[in-house]
């Protein structure tokens, strides 16, 4: 199961969000309140993992462009 980062909605000026995180199902709904205090909350968008392949598409892959 992928971890995800949440953190606080401030509800008063000055008060800075407090991050957590959670792990849940790819299935289950985005949390909209910390699941302990009630507070709202939102899913931070984070960089991720991933991999580039070294080299191109195969010459049987690539396709003329209609003209």
């Amino acid at each position: 199961m992928p971890t995800y980062v949440y953190e606080t909605i401030p509800q008063n000026a000055g008060e800075e969000p407090h991050r957590f995180e959670l792990r849940q199902s790819m299935m289950d709904a985005a949390l909209v309140v910390h699941p302990e205090t009630g507070e709202p909350v939102r899913r931070v968008v984070s960089g991720g993992l991933g991999y580039l392949k070294k080299g191109g598409a195969s010459p049987s892959a690539v396709q003329a462009a209609p003209g």
